[in-house]
């Protein structure tokens, strides 16, 4: 709030005031150094131009590259002399000859570190060397739906101390919503590290177009086509969703995903509703967002299913209640995830607020709702001004209630063919096709992990690449569930794709999957790797990925004759060259 003595009228006073709160506090900033200027974009107090910083990144699906590049660019407006640095690419060891050092680090699924990053990871914290006189400062990226929130940034800031460097600014963690997070935490982080001098005047102003569309803008596109892809008979519903971008600027490259920005579906919000006794027509503040209608920021702006730790952690002094202290003390973490299953946050407010919560407590318990990124299933080239999609609706029961995601259902439930969706490009640098047409490709992608690599065969075929392309695909039944079947029978007709193996699991006795179609083929297999293929895999995180990748080292090392020691660092090798890329969830 503006002080009363500030010289501007009520009028004045009311439009600033709307306009400040809907600003992050990146945007504050820049804001604060272009008033200081008397108009003129000024960048914050710059550190001496000799002074080094390295920013370290490791990454899945790409936000932990963007800041680290947002970061640097930060920083050599301050006159940093700053330079960005995977942690694909280096080892630990190579930190000893940095001197001030940021490191933004993703954790993905419950506790684990980026695929790209695991090697760097696991060296760093089994041994590395002394990093006395090493500065840094951590900003860890997680979700706090996951019970290990930020570990790989909390290990990793732990680690960096305990070898001797000197933590300057504190870490950060930062939830899915992790812009104003990030931007707070870049501000100490710079700051700590070295003198400031004089800034240098900023040159004029580059025109910005009337409206770009991006992550703070999403694109309305147009549902331009829907098409159910599973069989009668089928226990599956897989979706093939074609929207457009004509119109919006953003432009994608095969591998890249697109983020979708849902709203919660009426009867998400009448339970919550329900289960904390409001109406929704109590008028509450959004962050970010100003006043609304309780109903309609349930909707809209608040995620109101996914239960976790940290909602119950806001909800402990709101609803005092013993067995909620017992569910969170230490000695209650087996019941804590017992509970946590299938249990969405109406649940917990029944459970333990059954007097229910004001409707500003209530909005304090939850987070932004958070876009929903899907691997893009078209290529640019065969698809202009649209992209595809593949998306399985979820839908399960739980403790005897009907559950569904939030936004694969918004697609499928809510949004009809001419109806817009909220979407923006997302682009994923670790799954790429390899640079030369003439390179050969594996693909492993069992249900709608299939998405990508549609694009990169229609890729493929348009640029007319003549490398060997191979497709190893599964589900459950040929006759129901063989997505895009007629696209690769025209595929393997044109040559555009050579190779296909598929994996039915319930059309038999026993159960088979890809990676049993890898170890029938393991021959072929390693005459493809060792042909200098490029090896990718797109699904299911929790079981097919870590199967596949055992599969792809056994293939290694009975076929090549290695010991187990060797496959792994064959793999290791594969990942580090890009020749082996996963795009999983």
């Amino acid at each position: 709030m503006l002080p009363e003595h500030a010289p501007f009228t009520p009028d004045q006073r009311r439009s600033l005031e709307q306009a400040l709160a809907g600003l992050e506090a990146g945007q504050r900033l820049w804001l604060a150094g272009f008033l200081s200027a008397g108009g003129a974009l000024a960048p914050a107090p710059a550190a001496a131009a000799s002074t080094p910083l390295t920013v370290l990144y490791g990454t899945e699906s790409g936000n932990a590259e963007g800041l680290a590049v947002a970061t640097a660019k930060a920083a050599k407006k301050r006159g940093f002399k700053a330079a960005v640095k995977n942690m694909a690419e280096l080892s630990p060891d190579d930190l000893a000859k940095e001197t001030n050092l940021l490191v933004i680090v993703s954790t993905w699924g419950d506790g684990d570190p980026p695929d790209s990053a695991a090697s760097f990871y696991a060296d760093l914290m089994n041994g590395a060397r002394e990093l006395k006189g090493v500065k840094f400062s951590v900003c860890a990226l997680g979700d706090t739906s996951y019970e290990q929130f930020c570990k790989t940034g909390k290990d990793i800031d732990e680690r960096l101390l305990a070898l001797g460097a000197e933590r300057v600014a504190d870490r950060q963690d930062c939830d899915v919503d992790f812009e104003e997070s990030h931007a707070e935490w870049m501000e100490r982080a710079l700051s700590a590290f070295g003198p400031a001098v004089a800034a240098t005047p900023a040159a004029a102003p580059v025109a910005i177009p009337a409206t770009e569309y991006g992550k703070k803008n999403p694109f309305p596109s147009e549902m331009l086509e829907r098409v159910l892809l599973n069989g009668k008979g089928t226990a599956k519903e897989t979706w093939h969703y074609e929207l457009s971008l004509e119109g919006s600027g953003m432009g994608y490259e095969p591998g890249d995903a697109l983020a979708v920005v849902p709203v919660n579906a009426p009867d998400l919000v009448e339970g919550i509703l329900s289960a904390a006794r409001l109406s929704g027509a109590e008028e509450v503040e959004v962050k970010g967002v100003g006043r609304k209608v309780l109903a309609d920021a349930l909707r809209e702006d608040l995620e109101v299913t996914a239960l976790s730790k940290s909602v119950l952690r806001k909800l402990q002094p709101l609803a005092p209640s013993k067995a909620l202290d017992a569910l969170l003390g230490d000695e209650g973490k087996d019941e804590l995830k017992s509970y946590l299953w299938g249990r969405w946050i109406e649940d917990a407010l029944r459970d333990f607020a059954p007097d229910g919560l004001g409707a500003e407590q209530l909005v304090g318990l939850l987070r932004k709702l958070p876009p929903r990124l899907y691997s893009i299933a078209s290529s640019p080239l065969a698809h202009p001004g649209e992209v595809h999609l593949t998306v399985a609706s979820v839908r399960y029961d739980a403790r005897g209630l009907a559950r569904k995601g939030v936004c694969s259902t918004y697609l499928a439930d809510l949004v009809r063919k001419g109806d817009t969706v909220p979407v923006y490009t997302h682009t994923n640098k670790n799954f790429r096709l390899p640079e030369s047409g003439d390179t050969p490709v594996i693909m492993v992608g069992p249900g709608t992990g299939i998405a990508p690599f549609r694009a990169f065969v229609e890729h493929r075929a348009e640029v007319g690449a003549k490398g060997k392309s191979w497709l190893i695909f599964g589900d459950q039944h040929f006759s129901y569930d063989f997505l895009y079947q007629l696209e690769w029978q025209d595929h393997l007709k044109s040559g555009a794709l050579d190779r296909l193996d598929v994996a039915f699991s319930r059309d038999q006795p026993e159960k088979i999957y890809v990676q049993d179609r890898l170890r029938e083929r393991a021959k072929e297999l390693y005459a493809w790797l060792e042909e200098g293929a490029h090896f990718y895999v797109c699904g299911d995180a929790s079981r097919m990925a870590h199967d596949v990748h055992e599969e792809l080292i056994r293939t290694i090392e009975t076929v090549g004759g290695k010991s187990r020691e060797d496959a792994e660092a064959y793999v290791d090798a594969m990942k580090k060259s890009r020749r082996y890329q996963r795009d999983v969830y």
